[in-house]
């Protein structure tokens, strides 16, 4: 006899099982909540992976934005601070270089050189003129490097503007202690909101115009970076680390802002203000990348404990209260009692709740 046969499962079922694994309320949220407990109600609203999709369509008009700034703003812009557009002469077309140059190397050796010459039986010397030429009219001009640099420039000065505008009246921006609390029961506000969204659509933007963009040595770190930025505000949005994203995004912007402006006045031959814009980003770099974004907790918190050793103490005590019977009951705040929450908060600075699958995730992913 022989046994029933496995079931074979659809691909119906299968990608909802994968669904109903990714959207596991258990990975994302603290133990005692689920999805259901973030739904909108008495006038909270709450973030949701829904709302990204409008990004898509933000992109493109992004998109469409950008041509008309670069036509209409930066191009005179380009004009008034003497920059023109260089016209390189066409090379005359050769489809056996022409397949060579594209499918091969741009910069062929002597003997692929001499293998080229007898096979299109041109001579060596007007082989190597072709090739020059032809990286020649493949190089950007200077103006097209100073309309990409100048949009750049608008919008993140316009974003780090923005997010002033939208987090000055916070407490969170002031004492980062406050950015779990009430974790993740956070109703999300209309600033924060906007801030995202165009945030994110700028960046599908970049991603898009990448192929058509002035094609730099660093073009696969380019599209690795647009779409690890996507990916990691896509996961603080649906975990709703909104307002830590928030701040993270204002202190990224800071220092573009003076890189991109470095790089409009080089391409205006701006000498010594393009030096000096360069030695602020340098500056305002490290100040927001390597001291505020690592660690608030320094800045904003005092460590004079070992968390770790605090949080056994705490565990022995609370467990001899408990025997002696003088221990009191206290409702549960987020998987915590009151107390708890509150030390945790406090001790912790910018570090979410522990007891979420993400958070720990995002941890050992951030110890890298």
């Amino acid at each position: 006899m022989t046994g029933p046969c496995p079931r074979v499962f659809s691909r119906k079922e299968m990608l909802e099982t994968l669904y109903q694994w990714f959207w596991w309320d258990k990975l994302w949220l603290p133990a005692e909540l689920s999805w259901a407990d973030l739904e909108d109600r008495d006038g909270r609203v709450y973030a949701k992976a829904s709302h990204l999709y409008v990004t898509v369509p933000y992109a493109f008009s992004f998109l469409l934005v950008r041509y008309l700034f670069e036509r209409w703003i930066a191009t005179p812009l380009a004009v008034a601070a003497g920059i023109r557009h260089r016209v390189h002469l066409k090379v005359e077309h050769n489809p056996i270089l022409e397949n060579y140059y594209s499918t091969h190397s741009k910069n062929p050796l002597q003997a692929d050189i001499n293998g080229l010459s007898k096979k299109s039986s041109l001579p060596v010397r007007q082989i190597e003129r072709w090739f020059r030429r032809r990286r020649r009219q493949d190089h950007p001009g200077v103006l097209k490097k100073f309309r990409e640099a100048s949009w750049r420039f608008v919008f993140y000065l316009s974003a780090f503007i923005g997010g002033i505008a939208a987090l000055y009246n916070k407490e969170w921006l002031y004492d980062s202690r406050q950015v779990w609390t009430g974790y993740p029961k956070q109703s999300m506000l209309d600033s924060q909101y906007w801030y995202y969204i165009l945030e994110m659509s700028f960046y599908g933007c970049l991603l898009c115009s990448v192929a058509f963009d002035v094609k730099r040595k660093d073009f696969k770190e380019q599209i690795i970076h647009h779409l690890a930025t996507l990916v990691l505000l896509s996961f603080s949005w649906c975990a709703n680390f909104i307002r830590m994203g928030t701040l993270v995004m204002l202190v990224h912007d800071a220092s573009d802002i003076l890189l991109e402006s470095a790089k409009l006045f080089n391409y205006a031959k701006w000498e010594k203000t393009s030096h000096g814009l360069f030695v602020a980003f340098a500056v305002v770099f490290m100040v927001t990348r390597l001291i505020i974004f690592p660690f608030w907790k320094f800045l904003f918190g005092t460590l004079t404990r070992d968390e770790r050793s605090d949080n056994e103490e705490e565990e022995e005590q609370e467990s001899s209260q408990t025997e002696d019977g003088d221990v009191q009951q206290y409702k549960p705040f987020n998987g915590l009692s009151r107390d708890a929450a509150s030390e945790k908060n406090g001790c912790f600075g910018l570090s979410p709740p522990e007891n979420t699958c993400l958070s720990r995730l995002c941890h050992e992913l951030g110890s890298v």
